[in-house]
């Protein structure tokens, strides 16, 4: 079982690519985000005619996520429980895991930006990782198959940074953001990636200036964690940079896990 997730940057712009990219690496599960449209824009039918459902929560300009799956999805969810948001970016709905009587949980998220430390948009930032990780608590305890992924905006160390001392203390890579992450990990989570070995300086953002993506000067902050029930199924994670080559690409490249599940 394949999963994956990429901030596409406008599915109306990429929505060729994304198609593509599914046709040559069938998932069973992708999570997007910044689809910059909304529902009622939602390319349902191109979806479908390539095989596969579709659950959407969009916004207009900015924000939106979406879960494209194989099998129909079930239970979905929009944004956090409990979490007073008008921002379209969380959606979560169960699937079947593998042939099994089990379902599996996936939480497709677009994290905050949080634009700077010390601005509102930080504190907006801060409080919604609290509500996250508050909302995953519980929803642990109730669906131990779970799989957070999407664009986290948080490096989790020095290591998923182009630059460390130069991002010191700057946005994605603060004390306080790293702080939450290691704090999601801790309700029982594992960062994918990291239980491979990786070819070094490994990122799966890299601006679109100063030819960032040709020079490498990226950073990890797309994840996927996988909950400690799914953990010893995991046998490969990487990300896959061959969409960022694109004419006209995202900033962002796919990540994918795969799961051995009966």
């Amino acid at each position: 079982m394949k999963l994956a997730t990429w901030n596409v940057n406008s599915l109306t712009v990429r929505l060729p690519q994304v198609l593509d990219w599914l046709a040559a690496n069938p998932v069973d599960v992708l999570a997007l985000q910044e689809l910059k449209l909304t529902d009622d824009k939602f390319p349902h039918a191109a979806f479908a005619q390539a095989g596969y459902n579709a659950q959407c929560f969009g916004q207009k300009t900015y924000n939106g996520v979406a879960l494209i799956s194989r099998a129909p999805a079930a239970d979905v969810v929009k944004n956090i429980p409990g979490f007073d948001d008008d921002m379209a970016r969380v959606l979560s709905a169960t699937y079947p895991l593998g042939a099994s009587a089990q379902t599996l949980l996936v939480v497709g998220a677009y994290f905050p930006n949080g634009q700077e430390p010390g601005s509102d948009k930080f504190e907006y930032k801060m409080a919604w990782l609290d509500g996250l990780r508050a909302w995953l608590r519980s929803e642990l305890q109730t669906h131990p198959n779970l799989v957070l992924m999407g664009d986290f905006n948080i490096t989790f160390d020095d290591a998923d940074t182009w630059d460390p001392e130069g991002m010191r203390d700057q946005i994605h890579c603060t004390d306080e953001e790293r702080y939450h992450l290691q704090a999601l990990t801790a309700l029982g989570l594992t960062d994918a990636h990291r239980l491979f070995t990786q070819p070094p300086k490994s990122y799966s953002w890299w601006d679109y200036r100063d030819m960032a993506f040709r020079r490498n000067h990226g950073m990890r902050i797309d994840h996927i964690l996988i909950s400690n029930a799914l953990k010893a199924h995991a046998s490969a994670c990487w990300i896959d940079k061959t969409p960022r080559k694109n004419e006209r690409p995202s900033d962002h490249a796919p990540v994918v896990v795969e799961l051995l599940v009966q």
